[in-house]
């Protein structure tokens, strides 16, 4: 800006200087003729401009002399802001929060440092837990910076769990358009606020201006994906949703469990169990195995069938052989369920197959069996040792109750099967 002003202000001269040089050589001066207080004063055109131009020199050396000291004021004062935001900045890395939130204070008052020291010092007041000062500090902005007060103004309400006002910030219409840090933000916001499908087709966007490392966007993806088909109020918005997806990311175990979910709350069964078997089939997923045994989809004779069939392939499966337990026990096949869960633990199912096989024990008659099937499935979702097992003919059929150990009495009455 400062180059520009001087350039018009050459030019002007040279246009000046050219005018009065044409007067001077054409020898037509003019006359001017000044009347002020009842006096006359004359000039020709030249002299009465250089008058005018002495004038204005000597009204400009007065204005800075005059005006020396505040300029050399302010000069300092700016000079002394702009040192201390590169010590605030340390300050808030360190952890100094208090000083430095004074030192971003005086830093914010140059307008040069204004955004980046005001912006500073509401992270130090969060930082050290004061929320109302850091509201002040957005609200120094005024309407300045409106972009940078709005992505300030977001994380905050982010970090206290306001999506909502979190948008309210980033719709501002002075912010228009968002950096790609308030696209990101305003994503984030809209998930957390239960409108994953906006921020999934945020995606693009986010991609194009690289807002985020592609590995955090992948992640996003795929967690974006799962959210909105669970937030799929019917059948036909799920559908919907669900094609929407690249079949990459319909084989993703998360997303496509989310899917079944949802397609299972809502009645869709033989498409949950579709989609489930799709994936597997695509790629083998241990936890999307249980759900295959876990979720109510009904069809339990195919379901069998299908994991009968998977087991060929993965016969140290836990978790297929939780399933094969589970559909067992659905099924009343309780020496069967019982073999699978026997077979689950042996490959470190865990707490599920526990339950099974207190499952399967109590309702054949083995309640004392039962029980200590039950109490290691407390301790195993503890993450305990478990016990090992009385003999078969210990109580069984008899109804005598055999001992706990006193943790598992507390947590859980064992007397009706667990599910």
């Amino acid at each position: 800006m400062t180059v520009l002003r001087n350039v018009l202000f050459l030019l002007v001269l040279a246009a000046l200087g050219a005018f009065v040089a044409h007067m001077l050589l054409s020898g037509d001066t003019g006359h001017v003729l000044v009347r002020y207080g009842g006096m006359d004063y004359t000039a020709n055109l030249v002299e009465a401009i250089g008058i005018s131009l002495l004038v204005l020199l000597v009204l400009w050396v007065v204005w800075a002399l005059l005006s020396f000291p505040f300029r050399t004021w302010n000069r300092r004062r700016d000079r002394h802001a702009r040192l201390r935001l590169p010590e605030g900045m340390v300050a808030l890395h360190e952890g100094h929060y208090s000083r430095a939130e004074k030192l971003l204070a005086e830093a914010g008052e140059d307008p040069d440092t204004e955004a980046a020291a005001r912006i500073a010092a509401v992270q130090a007041a969060w930082a050290r837990g004061d929320s109302a000062a850091a509201r002040r500090g957005l609200e120094g902005f005024g309407e300045r910076h409106p972009a940078a007060r709005a992505i300030a103004a977001a994380e905050l309400a982010l970090a206290e769990e306001r999506p909502t006002d979190a948008l309210v910030a980033l719709d501002t219409p002075a912010a228009q358009p968002l950096p790609p840090r308030g696209l990101a933000l305003r994503a984030e916001a809209l998930a957390a606020s239960g409108q994953a499908m906006q921020a999934y087709e945020l995606l693009g966007a986010l991609r194009q201006q690289h807002a985020l490392p592609k590995e955090r966007l992948d992640d996003l993806e795929a967690r974006w994906a799962a959210a909105s088909l669970r937030e799929a109020e019917d059948g036909n918005l799920l559908a919907s949703r669900w094609e929407a997806l690249p079949k990459s990311l319909r084989a993703d175990p998360p997303v496509t469990a989310a899917y079944a979910e949802q397609a299972a709350a809502l009645g869709w069964e033989e498409a949950a169990t579709r989609s489930l078997e799709h994936a597997l089939d695509t790629r083998w997923d241990e936890k999307l195995a249980i759900r295959y045994g876990a979720l109510p989809l009904g069809r339990t004779e195919h379901r069998v069938a299908t994991c009968e069939r998977w087991l060929g392939k993965h016969p140290r499966s836990p978790a297929l052989l939780l399933a094969l337990a589970r559909l067992s026990a659905e099924q009343s096949q309780w020496p069967r369920a019982e073999d699978y869960a026997h077979r689950a633990i042996d490959q470190g199912a865990g707490t599920g197959a526990w339950e099974v096989l207190g499952d399967a024990w109590f309702a054949q008659g083995d309640e004392a069996r039962a029980r200590y099937a039950y109490a290691n499935a407390l301790r195993a979702g503890r993450g305990q040792p478990v016990t090992a097992l009385p003999p078969r003919d210990i109580g069984a059929g008899t109804g005598t109750v055999m001992p706990l150990d006193g943790d598992a009495m507390r947590d859980r009455d064992l007397d009706p099967p667990l599910r």
